[in-house]
């Protein structure tokens, strides 16, 4: 089991094999929810967007807002 320790900002470092293995890289958004008093981290990684295409029945709207809002965080 890998660990970790939270600064004084809330800041978290996810260890490189957890990472690697979920595709986190450098401006990963990730979910964060709780679920029966446990802490569940979602990142939200292309991957996960092309996996659930059309889960929504949003006919690709929700796809191209999640590119429109990553696009405007980039020119930030």
């Amino acid at each position: 089991m890998d660990t970790s320790i939270v600064t004084t900002k809330g800041q978290v470092v996810i260890p490189s094999k957890i990472r690697r293995k979920f595709g986190i890289r450098n401006g990963t958004r990730i979910h964060f929810y709780e679920k029966n008093g446990e802490i569940l981290m979602i990142p939200l990684t292309h991957e996960l967007v092309d996996a659930n295409i059309g889960f929504l029945g949003t006919k690709g709207k929700l796809l191209k807002a999640l590119a429109d809002e990553k696009r405007r965080e980039r020119e930030l």
